[in-house]
């Protein structure tokens, strides 16, 4: 009898034989619309590296003051997969090497079918419209999904919108941001190469002005995540942090529902007023229990 329970527990994880509590289904709502998003990625940390960390104080002190969501995965490993996730919907390879041109369903073609604008901001990019696979330097295409789109450099006007990060300040500086910004630290700032409190201080320098300005407390959204975990198998890439920023967040708001990059991908879309998703965006839970907005349903909602 004690073995079938020992059993029973070790299959169904339940709370009352010792184990983590299963993550909790999200709640429908609506997404407020906002005028711009922004994603940052960082990469291959645990959510326990981080979280609660001195390595990264300036991270953790956005997400005890907006949104986090403590149950969220990663899809796969390697790297790219989740990249191909958060922007087309697919995992589309997992060869870190991957140089093709992917013709899937996307976030850009979403976009410009809305009439809506983007960038790519990519730290150490070589040029303007550079779209080559493989690093240079310390920029990775990998990181830089959207330049594998055929949407994008297949067509010349598109293609102008891969740019390297030094324009973010200017584009800041002159009201100048697109609705939808990809922003993609090089490999020692977003932690690949470098320990974390390197990625937490380019956070500071680099993307506090950002929330700190009037656009985008009045109608900006930002999120900051990492791609995989450091090893962690679970839903594919394991548990990684993930904040949500925005003057329209729950102040201090946890989630203990179960996320992974197909659901930011759906949120990113749907704050832009986009009612068509591509891939396994279309049927991902939309994140909205952040949200100030009224819920539909607030039940099981995670607590300040």
């Amino acid at each position: 009898m004690r073995l079938a329970c020992v059993a029973l527990c070790l299959t169904l994880i339940a709370p009352g034989c010792g184990g983590p509590p299963p993550a909790r289904p999200p709640v429908g709502g609506t997404v407020p619309v906002v005028g711009h998003v922004f994603i940052v990625v960082e990469e291959n940390a645990d959510y326990a590296n981080v979280i609660g960390s001195t390595a990264m104080p300036y991270l953790n002190g956005l997400a005890a003051r907006y949104g986090l969501a403590t149950e969220y995965y990663a899809n796969t490993h390697p790297s790219i997969g989740n990249y191909f996730m958060m922007t087309v919907g697919k995992i589309v390879t997992n060869n870190d090497g991957f140089a093709g041109t992917v013709t899937d369903d996307n976030i850009v073609r979403h976009l410009l079918a809305a009439g809506k604008t983007w960038k790519a901001y990519a730290e150490d990019l070589p040029a303007v419209g550079y779209h080559a696979a493989g690093d240079s330097g310390k920029y990775a295409s990998r990181h830089n999904p959207l330049s594998y789109l055929s949407d994008v450099v297949n067509d010349p006007a598109q293609v102008t919108n891969l740019v390297p990060f030094s324009q973010f300040a200017a584009d800041l500086a002159n009201n100048a941001l697109p609705n939808y910004a990809f922003i993609v630290p090089n490999l020692c700032n977003d932690a690949h190469d470098c320990p974390l409190a390197t990625a937490d201080a380019w956070l500071q320098t680099n993307i506090d002005p950002l929330i700190t300005s009037p656009g985008f407390q009045q109608d900006g959204l930002l999120i900051i995540l990492f791609d995989e975990s450091g090893g962690d198998l679970q839903h594919g890439g394991g548990r990684i942090a993930w904040v949500v920023v925005s003057a329209k967040v729950k102040p201090g708001y946890r989630s203990a529902a179960l996320y992974q990059h197909e659901n930011t991908l759906r949120l990113a879309a749907e704050a832009l007023g986009l009612t068509t998703f591509p891939n396994a965006a279309a049927g991902a839970a939309n994140m909205a229990e952040f949200f100030v907005t009224p819920i539909a349903s607030r039940a099981g909602a995670g607590a300040p």
